[in-house]
Order: structure tokens, then sequence, then C-alpha cells
């Protein structure tokens, strides 16, 4: 069978795909289209239940809670897709340069991932808040930063895999250099564990904005934030319950999407497992 065939007989990874695709969609949407304007108050109208005007109701300020939730996807991919991109860049470049000179160099970027390991994003946040402010940027780099030791390391064990199979020390036999072999050989091979990483981690990235923004460290007003929505609808639970509940379903169905894709993908490129279905 094609991999499309194999993919869509996938329970976990059509479903992750489709829940996937629709915060895609709906992301995209928000660029050309939403109910109202996400900024726009309307006091008289604060905390309406669901009705035809307001599909899902207003919070404490009138705003559109459906506007809402449609901007603040675009938030959520683009702080996964930055922060994302900087764990793979960084991470992976020495991840590989680890795998390829051994010894000292290895040493070196092992500790510094242990050293950065103790920064998780929220301390992360804290520290470039105290100095910069919050804001998106500062949630960007705090879990772009997280991100760096984990690509590193997972790309540090899996290339180690790699250099000690025979087509390598064949390569290396016909007197091909460390950098050639690592792009020719080792990336190539790789490249499918650490798509399901990234898969992995954009979940991770979603879930820490959120919580960022929840404690005031992450998107600021006006723009719209799940994790500040979610914020707000805490403090009014006792009259518009539904705030809260919206914003909660919007991240739970992202990174369940996110990971149930993610699993879906590790089996279909797993050439074992995919042989074993």
């Amino acid at each position: 069978m094609t991999f499309l065939q194999r993919a869509l007989r996938h329970k976990s990874f059509a479903i992750g795909g489709l829940l996937v695709a629709l915060l895609i969609a709906t992301a995209l949407l928000s660029f050309v289209w939403t109910p109202y304007s996400p900024t726009d108050l309307d006091i008289p109208n604060k905390l309406r239940p669901p009705s035809a005007a307001h599909w899902l109701g207003t919070d404490s300020l009138g705003r559109d809670i459906v506007t809402l939730l449609i901007v603040g996807s675009r938030n959520s991919i683009a702080v996964g897709l930055i922060a994302v991109g900087i764990g793979l860049s960084f991470g992976v470049a020495l991840g590989l340069l680890a795998a390829a000179r051994r010894g000292w160099v290895e040493e070196l970027v092992m500790r510094f991932s242990d050293f950065t390991f103790a920064f998780p994003a929220l301390l992360s946040a804290i520290m470039l808040t105290a100095v910069y402010g919050p804001g998106l940027g500062t949630a960007i780099v705090a879990i772009g930063i997280f991100n760096v030791p984990v690509f590193a390391r997972i790309t540090r064990a899996a290339a180690n895999g790699v250099w000690a199979r025979e087509f390598v020390l064949a390569a290396r036999a016909c007197g091909k250099g460390a950098w050639s072999i690592t792009f020719r050989h080792v990336l190539p091979n790789i490249a499918a564990i650490l798509i399901v990483q990234a898969t992995i981690q954009f979940a991770v990235a979603i879930l820490a904005e959120a919580a960022l923004s929840y404690l005031g460290l992450g998107t600021q007003p006006p723009m719209p934030s799940w994790g500040r929505m979610l914020n707000e609808g805490q403090n009014l639970m006792y009259q518009s319950w539904l705030l809260a509940v919206w914003p909660g379903l919007a991240i739970v169905f992202s990174v369940l999407g996110l990971n149930l894709m993610g699993d879906g993908l590790r089996d279909l490129l797993d050439p074992r497992l995919a042989r074993q279905r």
C-alpha cells in the first residue's frame, strides 16, 4: 500500500490529522474572515449566552467568543511554528555535531543540554519578562530555548545509532569526511524521528503558550489568546461558566490532534511497524 493508503487506515493518524487540519483551517480563516472584530467592545451585551448573533456568547467586555477563538488559533500556531523551528535549527545542529565529533565536543554539548534543561519554559519566560517585559516574543523565545536541548539529545542519540551502522563504516572506509557522512547518510536516516518529535513539541508549545498567557507572561491584550481567555473565564465561573469551557476545549482538541498525529507518524514512518500493519 502507498503511504496515503496506510495513513487513511491508521485511526490515530486519521483522527489527529483531521483535528490538526481543522486547527490550521481555522487559523487561515482568521486572516480573511471573522464574525466580528476581536478588538471591538460591546459592554451592553457582555456575558451573553449563545445565540444567533453570537454563536458561543460574549465575554466580560462584550467581545464575540467565536472571533476570539478563531484569532487565538493563529497565535497558537505562530508560537508553535517559531518555537519548534528554533529548537530544530539549533538542537539538530548541536546533536549532529556531538555525534560526528564525539569526545570533549559531545560532552560539552550534553552538559549544555543539561544546563538548559534546568530552565523550563515557564522559568525562562519569567526571567526574560523581568528584563524585556511580557509579550508574545518573550513566550516564543522561552519555549524555543526549552526545545533546543530536547532536539539536541534526540538527534545525538539517533545519530550515534546510525554512525554504528555498516553502510556508514563503509563510507568512512571509502575516505568520506565526517560532515559528508552526516548530511548524506546520517541526517536522512533520522529525519523521520525528528519529524515525529517536532509534532509532539508543537503540542507542548501550544500548551506552554497557553500557560504563559494564563499567567500574563504571553500574548498581551488586545490580541486574543486561549490561555488568557481561560484565565478570564475562571474569574467568572459563577456568572458564565462557558467562558472557561470554550478555550479549554480548543486547547484540548489541538493538543490531542497533534499527539495523535505524532503517534500515527511514528508508526507510519517506522518500516518495522509498517510491515506489521
